[in-house]
């Protein structure tokens, strides 16, 4: 008999039977593995279909489509001796800002009688609110900022209205996108905000054309609107009152008097308290740490609270008494409600309260200096008017709270002298 074998035809040869049984184990172990190596490929391509099948849904919530927006910003008053905060002028003094940043007197100088911002007078000067933007792709957004209690007075990039908020309109977010951000004069602390990993962004006409870019939205303004923090200072102690209806998270009483540097945290604050002045046994890089952590705890990437402190640094830890709190979100909604569209999956609004407070020992040397005014010496003089003005924006509410107990005639009428020049520079 004769077999075929790969279609030919062969002589049959016939196994002897150790041989037929060896080879019938071999055939049904190849049989076996070809059975194995079958459920296998079939496995596989049933897991790759899953795959397949699976990945639009995956695609569906892709972080492609997320959008994260970030704000930081920090608001400043001065404590009157009731706690409640002064009416002052904030603006009335030179710019901190880059030339290109717009301006109500650059938006106004068109008009018969631009409007000054050294004219305005308010209890808070609200700045550098910064507010970030971070996707994983290109998109056009909306975004409008409403202080109904305040004006804005400085902003970049453009925007289409400003006044009692500010309304940016179109803006395209360009994450990775190359850019070449303005800049007049490299020391400016406006730059430092730029620091963070957000995604640059574009003002766009109506017409979709690109007006101006930066990494973030910026603007300052003044208001009079009730704080949730009163502080007032008598006999060497500090009285902190929270009149708001929720907790202050972190609060911190900071000193720096002739260089030495004192501070005291207090968590969740609510109701009343008074404390000492702090010890001056502290040093700059603590009190960093203590408001850093603070502002991550608060929500803030780790770049954006590092960028917000490296802003604010110099005028933060200046010589002088303050105390720093952030403010309660449902009180920063309530002060500067905003809206952007599309709605961000995450919305994180960190401001921080400074409450300058008008120590004693201030009193005193500015009380000395103007009556050095009157010196017979003209370089006595100078040197009077030159330590007033150290205090800068501060000085003509120190000024107001001198004249408020002064009984001496003479130095009342130079005190009003010095507030009313000020009034009109």
């Amino acid at each position: 008999m004769a077999i075929k074998e790969n279609g030919k035809t062969g002589p049959r040869f016939v196994l002897p039977g150790n041989l037929r049984a060896a080879y019938g184990r071999r055939k049904i172990m190849r049989n076996t593995v070809k059975l194995l190596i079958v459920s296998l490929i079939v496995i596989t391509a049933g897991f790759a279909v899953t795959i397949k099948l699976r990945r639009p849904s995956s695609a569906a919530t892709s972080p492609l489509d997320h959008l994260i927006v970030h704000e930081w910003g920090t608001f400043t008053s001065i404590a009157g001796k009731d706690g409640v905060a002064l009416e002052w002028r904030p603006l009335n003094g030179s710019t901190d800002l880059p030339k290109f940043v717009h301006t109500m007197q650059t938006a106004t100088s068109g008009l018969r009688h631009p409007q000054s911002k050294a004219d305005l007078a308010a209890t808070i000067r609200m700045e550098t609110p910064v507010i970030y933007f971070y996707a994983d792709r290109e998109m056009d957004v909306t975004a409008n900022v409403q202080f109904p209690k305040g004006k804005i007075t400085e902003w970049y990039p453009q925007a289409r209205d400003v006044g009692t908020g500010i309304n940016w309109g179109r803006i395209k977010i360009e994450p990775g996108a190359a850019f070449n951000l303005p800049a007049d004069y490299s020391d400016n602390h406006y730059y430092a905000a730029r620091e963070t990993d957000a995604a640059p962004v574009r003002i766009c006409a109506t017409t979709g054309k690109s007006i101006e870019q930066e990494k973030f939205l910026f603007y300052r303004g003044v208001g009079t609107f009730d704080l949730p923090l009163a502080v007032t200072l008598e006999n060497n102690r500090v009285a902190l009152r929270n009149s708001g209806k929720d907790l202050i998270a972190q609060l911190i009483v900071f000193e720096n008097r002739d260089g030495q540097i004192g501070f005291q945290a207090i968590d969740n604050f609510s109701g009343a308290t008074t404390i000492d002045r702090p010890v001056l046994d502290k040093n700059t890089d603590t009190v960093i740490q203590q408001l850093r952590q603070a502002l991550v705890v608060a929500g803030l990437f780790d770049k954006e609270a590092d960028a917000m402190i490296k802003t604010w640094r110099n005028s933060w830890f200046e010589p002088g008494m303050r105390v720093f709190y952030i403010l309660p979100r449902s009180a920063t909604d309530a002060t500067l409600p905003i809206e952007i569209d599309p709605q961000p999956e995450q919305l994180v609004r960190v401001l921080v309260g400074r409450t300058e407070v008008i120590t004693p020992e201030m009193e005193k040397s500015v009380k000395e200096q103007v009556r050095l005014l009157n010196d017979s010496s003209p370089k006595v003089r100078a040197e009077a008017a030159t330590a007033i003005q150290k205090y800068g924006r501060f000085s003509e509410p120190i000024l107001k709270r001198i004249i408020e107990d002064e009984k001496d005639p003479t130095l009342r009428a130079r005190i009003k002298r010095l507030i009313d020049v000020r009034a009109a520079d």
